[in-house]
């Protein structure tokens, strides 16, 4: 189903169109400015023109080809006009009318039967519940706000947004960058954000994709076209709404879809090489350093302030989020004081305020870090802002060529920050941009923009490693769960290494047990049915001594009496170290993903799980345990013993391949916790949990 007949179509019928203030006025009115150069079809049962333009009493009246239709009318007079439409031949509807599946039972049974019949005869739907289109390339607008200024408009931003509000936000502000689409898909009842991306990873006219998601339909086609916008050398920048839980439930009522989990959905967009940002001001930013002339090599930055205090903040927003900016090196600074006079700490950021010559500071430190090769990009942080009633008089007409000079004569990107976001001079913004230099804004949201743009350029595609599944359906499939027995019996087939457990049916079988395993032992109850057993008081740990195992197994005994059915073991205890947990999720949109964090008692009390998709790559495992406090852990906090990180790489490795061959037939596994001893000492899973998939209704 071509989406040409929507984005670029050769003949408009606006439904409902009229010379008064509506929505049908200002999308005729909008053709109109933009030069459309298509047929422009007014249906109004009482006028013969409109705005110029012949008038037809009933879209059946009109002879010829209509590509596009907008329905510019009541909720209740939609479905009647859609029908005619689609009877017509059209090839692309746009409902603007809200009131369908986000509004009941009733709202999505007419959503339903819409998509139906567009489906049915290829037409393609936009919304409903959306503001339309608008693809600036093609002069065309089914957009619900009126164009003013087609040139400022014009970029090679692709926008697709599900919330209208959202997409008018980002076309209030084109100083930086302009659009060749704009996409407002509502409710994406037929036509989803997946399709979209596609469309635009193949319009010539379309550099940058932006996507406000609130949520994710057809998550295969999705994630393919990222893909292959990647491949094709365009970033998608996706902001998604949802990740508290107040805010899934509104959008739940909203577009009628469901959020998700926020950190499943991240770890899709890594694996899949978009961009993610968390708020529109990070949206913006990045939106702004992909119009650079160049890209970044890596995330190295060398920021050149003539501020102090810009300097210490900027080394503030570096530490809080991660970014990278690596000291001056001795030669280069060596230059820099020749001519500034000393620079403080350890030179990045430059700070040239020096001795008052301030165009010739900042041209030797644009030279000497840009001809450095310790950094991938030069900013230079300097407020300016339209319209201030206070100047540096100069300022302007000495930075700004000292920069497009520093910028010619250098290889790698440069970029004009602002220490506040939305603070910039427009004609400043205008002469740089001819020349390849972006501005960016906000030191929190501008570095990280840059270095978010650094990763996209820096990524490859995904390889993990080709697991196939097992054909047939294991004999555990019908279990409710797998008790920690069989769940280790089959994690040790795999490749890891597990706790030694023995069954024992009677007090004196426990403590033969417990001397055959020579040392302290737990003692737990274990069964289908029992998959949380703390709560319960079924586990005990650290048992010295015959006495203390009788107590402990003729405590398990009572506390089963009235339980279901379980068995008692008794198990060796691990030796101490790094307590991680290790779970495999069925995520209903995007299949089985590992989350690992910290475990034991820290993984309720600190909430930092890192996830990646099933199988893993080599990369993404090494990801998963270089975590804050987690790969802290693993280093030695506070003294303690380095932890063998690369056998619990290797065990995460093993737990992949163990979930891609039974992908079909699981749900989950717990591991809680992997104990990861010391120095090439190995780890040891201390317990675990299966619990099946089964694509059937469990009988019982």
């Amino acid at each position: 189903m071509a989406l040409d007949r929507l984005l670029a179509p050769s003949s408009i019928a606006v439904v409902g169109a009229s010379e008064r203030p509506s929505l049908g006025r200002t999308i005729i009115r909008s053709l109109d400015v933009l030069g459309y150069e298509g047929r422009i079809l007014p249906v109004h049962p009482r006028n013969e023109t409109v705005l110029g333009h012949a008038c037809h009493a009933d879209i059946r009246e009109i002879e010829g080809k209509i590509d596009a239709v907008a329905i510019c009318l009541s909720r209740e007079r939609v479905m009647g006009e859609a029908e005619k439409a689609v009877a017509c031949g059209a090839g692309a509807i746009v409902i603007y009318s809200g009131a369908f599946a986000e509004a009941g039972s009733e709202g999505a049974d007419d959503q339903r039967a819409l998509v139906a019949m567009c489906r049915e005869a290829g037409v393609v739907l936009c919304g409903p519940n959306c503001m339309g289109t608008m693809s600036l390339h093609n002069q065309s607008s089914l957009f619900m706000m009126d164009v003013v200024d087609p040139p400022r408009l014009t970029g090679n931003v692709g926008v697709i947004s599900q919330s209208g509000s959202i997409s008018i936000g980002f076309l209030s502000d084109t100083r930086r960058f302009g659009f060749s689409h704009v996409i407002s898909s509502g409710n994406e009842a037929m036509t989803t954000a997946a399709r979209f991306i596609e469309y635009l990873v193949d319009d010539p006219g379309t550099g940058v994709i932006g996507l406000f998601a609130e949520t994710v339909r057809e998550p295969e086609r999705f994630v393919a076209a990222l893909d292959r916008a990647h491949d094709a050398g365009k970033p998608v920048i996706v902001l998604k709404a949802g990740r508290s839980a107040r805010a899934a439930a509104a959008i739940e009522t909203h577009t009628g879809g469901l959020a998700g989990e926020s950190r499943v959905f991240s770890a899709v967009l890594k694996a899949h090489r978009a961009i993610e940002v968390h708020d529109l001001e990070e949206m913006v930013e990045v939106m702004a350093v992909t119009q650079s002339g160049r890209r970044p090599a890596g995330d190295r930055l060398a920021v050149i302030t003539g501020s102090g205090g810009h300097a210490g903040l900027a080394l503030d927003v570096a530490e809080g989020g991660e970014l990278n900016l690596p000291p001056l090196p001795p030669a280069a600074r060596q230059a820099v004081e020749a001519k500034v006079g000393s620079i403080t700490g350890d030179g990045n950021p430059v700070d040239v305020w020096g001795q008052g010559d301030f165009a010739g500071n900042f041209e030797v430190a644009m030279r000497e870090t840009s001809v450095s090769g310790a950094y991938d990009a030069v900013v230079v942080l300097l407020d300016n802002n339209d319209g201030q009633a206070v100047e540096y008089e100069g300022q302007d007409e000495a930075i700004t060529p000292a920069l497009i000079d520093a910028h010619r004569n250098a290889t790698l990107p440069f970029y004009l920050m602002s220490a506040r976001h939305g603070v910039m001079r427009t004609s400043q913004v205008r002469e740089l941009l001819d020349e390849g230099i972006t501005t960016v804004s906000g030191m929190s949201q501008g570095l990280g923009a840059i270095t978010r743009h650094a990763a996209w350029s820096g990524s490859v595609r995904r390889s993990p490693a080709q697991v196939l599944p097992t054909e047939q359906p294991p004999d555990w499939i019908t279990r409710p769960t797998l008790h920690e027995l069989d769940a280790k019996r089959l994690l040790a087939s795999a490749g890891m290494k597990v706790t030694r457990s023995i069954r024992v049916a009677t007090s004196e079988d426990a403590v033969a047990a417990a001397r055959d395993l020579d040392g302290d032992v737990a003692m737990k109850a274990v069964g289908d049915r029992l998959p949380h057993r703390s709560e319960h008081g079924l586990v005990k740990l650290a048992l010295a001594g015959d006495d203390a195992v009788r107590e402990a197994f003729e405590d398990l005994e009572q506390r089963l009496a009235g339980l279901p059915e379980a068995e008692i073991v008794v198990q060796e205890m691990a030796s101490p170290g790094v307590e991680v947990i290790a779970g495999i999720a069925r995520d209903p949109s995007f299949g089985l993903v590992m989350a690992v964090g910290p475990g034991g008692v820290l993984a309720e009390l600190v909430d930092e799980v890192a996830m990646a998709l099933v199988p893993a790559t080599d990369d993404e495992l090494a990801a998963l345990v270089g975590g804050r406090r987690l790969g802290q852990m693993l280093a030695g906090w506070r003294g303690a013993p380095r932890a063998d990180q690369p056998a619990l790489i290797a065990t995460l490795g093993a737990l992949s391949d163990f979930v891609a061959a039974h992908e079909p037939w699981l749900e989950g596994v717990d591991i809680n916790p992997v104990i990861v001893h010391g120095e090439g000492e190995g780890c040891t899973v201390a317990d675990a949990l299966i619990v099946p998939h089964r694509p059937i209704a469990d009988p019982q």
